[in-house]
């Protein structure tokens, strides 16, 4: 199924993206190759919300994440959920521009993603913040609606 906004988004479907912990964040590397990481996400304001952490990163300066969504501002947001039982599957994608932005410009997503993760409060996040706004989501599950 495909819907516009998470708004949208059938019941299940919007639980599964309130309540799963990481989300793979897909989008073009520098050549051209596809890439997929996990991130933090919390979902605000018909958005969904990643920031730059203090987690330990590879290399000093500018994540290639940011470099690469700076050359192709477009990813896909995928929230899955995966059990043995095979009737038990889901997952919700979402797929649009994102933009690069401040924390100090937008407190209140940094207010949402703080209080999904209170591993936030005694370590703020730098930045910066990650929008996905979607412009399609999609969504299946395996189990028949009942």
């Amino acid at each position: 199924m495909s819907v516009g906004t998470i708004d949208e988004l059938a019941g299940w479907a919007l639980e599964l993206v309130s309540a799963a912990r990481v989300a793979r964040l897909g989008l073009v590397d520098a050549n051209g190759n596809p890439r997929v990481l996990p991130v933090s996400y919390a979902h605000h304001a018909d958005a969904l919300w990643s920031v730059v952490d203090q987690k330990p990163k590879r290399q000093a300066g500018e994540l290639a994440r940011l470099r690469w969504l700076r050359r192709h501002p477009r990813a896909a947001l995928t929230v899955d959920h995966y059990s043995e039982d095979w009737g038990d599957l889901a997952w919700v994608q979402a797929l649009g521009p994102v933009a690069i932005l401040p924390p100090s410009e937008y407190p209140e997503a940094v207010r949402v993603l703080t209080a999904r993760y209170p591993q936030y409060e005694s370590d703020p996040p730098p930045g910066p913040l990650l929008r996905l706004t979607p412009d399609r989501i999609l969504f299946w599950r395996a189990a028949e609606p009942g």
